[in-house]
C-alpha cells in the first residue's frame, strides 16, 4: 500500500510539473502582450517595456516558470493578476466551491438517475423502459450541453417558472438574503440536471451493459442453485462487479466534468472556474490561467486516488501494492 502511495505521488508531480509547463509554453507561443493589454492600445514601448518589468515578464519562459514553482510550492502563492492585481488565490477560492458544487452535485444527480435506469433495463431487456432508455442514452450522448441547458432554462426557468434561470446562492452563508442549503440546491437544480442529462446517459447504457453480462457469468448461477435470494445475488455479487467499470469510468469522467462545467457556467451565469478560466484567456492573464491549472490538475489527481482506493475495497481481489 504504501509502496503505491509512493508510487502515485510521483507520478502525480511529474503530471503536475508537464500541465504546467505545457501551461506556460502555450501562454508564450500566443501572439499577444499581456502588458500591451495592461498599458492601453495606446501605451508608448517605454511604458510597455516598464509594464513587463514590473509584470515579471520580461524574463525567458524558464526564469518565470521557476519563481511560478519556487512561490507555489514554499508560499502556496500563486500570484496576482496581471489586469486587476488581485490575488489569485482569492479568485480560485471564490470561484472553486462553485465549480466543485456544479460538479459533485452532477455527479450524485447522474448516478442516482443512471443506477436505477441501467439496472431495471438489464433486467427487463427489450420493455418499454429498456427502450425508452435507450432512446434517452441517443439524445444525452447527440445533445450539445449548451442547447440542453438553454432548453431548460427556457421551459423550467422562464416558461413555467419553476427554478431560477441564472444565478448562485452560497451554500453555507445566509445572511444576505440569497444563501443557506435550501437556496443553494433550489439554484443548483437545473445546472445538476444539465449534467446529469449528459453523463447519466453514457452511464446508463453502460451499467445496463454490466449488469447483463455479470448476470450470466457462473458464479451468479452458482449463488442462486445455492438457494441465496435473488436480493443477496444482486446486491453480493452482479452489482459489486459490476460496479467496477463505473467506478474507473467515474474517476475519468471527473476530468471531463470539470471542462464541460464551462459550458454549464456560461448557460446559467456560475460565478465557477469556467468563467473565471475564459475571462483569464481572453485577456492573456497567465497567473489566473495557471491558477485554474493548478487546481484541476490537483482535483483530478487526488479524485482518482480516491478512486483506486474505493476500487480495491469494491473488489477484493485488487491489491494496490
Amino acid at each position: 500500500m504504501l509502496q503505491y502511495l509512493i508510487r502515485r505521488v510521483l507520478w502525480a508531480i511529474v503530471l503536475f510539473v508537464s500541465v504546467t509547463i505545457v501551461t506556460y509554453v502555450i501562454f508564450f507561443i500566443i501572439p499577444a502582450n499581456p502588458a500591451q493589454l495592461a498599458a492601453g492600445k495606446s501605451a508608448q514601448a517605454e511604458k510597455i517595456a516598464e509594464v513587463e518589468k514590473f509584470l515579471g515578464i520580461d524574463q525567458p519562459v524558464y526564469v518565470q516558470y521557476y519563481r511560478f514553482m519556487k512561490r507555489l510550492v514554499f508560499e502556496q502563492s500563486l500570484g496576482r493578476s496581471f489586469a486587476t492585481r488581485q490575488d489569485v488565490n482569492d479568485i480560485i477560492k471564490n470561484a472553486a466551491p462553485v465549480t466543485a458544487s456544479l460538479v459533485f452535485g452532477g455527479v450524485v444527480f447522474w448516478m442516482l438517475l443512471a443506477l436505477p435506469v441501467g439496472i431495471l433495463s438489464a433486467l427487463r431487456p427489450r420493455s418499454l423502459l429498456d427502450r425508452a432508455s435507450m432512446t434517452f442514452v441517443l439524445i444525452g450522448i447527440s445533445a450539445h450541453p449548451v442547447w440542453i441547458g438553454l432548453i431548460f432554462a427556457y421551459f423550467f426557468g422562464y416558461k413555467w417558472g419553476i427554478t431560477p434561470i441564472s444565478g448562485y446562492c452560497d451554500a453555507i452563508n445566509g445572511d444576505t438574503g440569497c444563501g443557506g442549503p435550501i437556496d443553494w440546491a433550489y439554484h443548483m437544480a437545473l445546472p445538476w440536471a444539465t449534467f446529469a442529462i449528459l453523463f447519466a446517459a453514457t452511464y446508463v447504457r453502460m451499467i445496463r451493459a454490466n449488469v447483463m453480462e455479470t448476470l450470466n457469468e457462473d458464479f451468479v448461477r452458482t449463488a442462486r442453485a445455492k438457494g441465496a435470494p435473488e436480493s443477496q445475488v444482486m446486491r453480493s455479487h452482479v452489482l459489486r462487479n459490476a460496479m467496477l467499470a463505473v467506478v474507473t469510468m467515474l474517476g475519468m469522467d471527473i476530468g471531463i466534468a470539470l471542462g464541460g462545467a464551462i459550458f454549464t457556467e456560461t448557460v446559467y451565469g456560475l460565478p465557477g472556474l469556467g468563467q473565471v478560466a475564459i475571462q483569464s484567456i481572453t485577456s492573456f492573464d497567465l497567473p489566473i490561467t495557471q491558477g485554474v491549472v493548478v487546481f484541476g490538475t490537483l482535483s483530478i489527481i487526488v479524485f482518482n486516488l480516491f478512486v483506486d482506493l474505493f476500487y480495491a475495497w469494491i473488489d477484493p481481489r485488487i491489491r494496490l501494492a
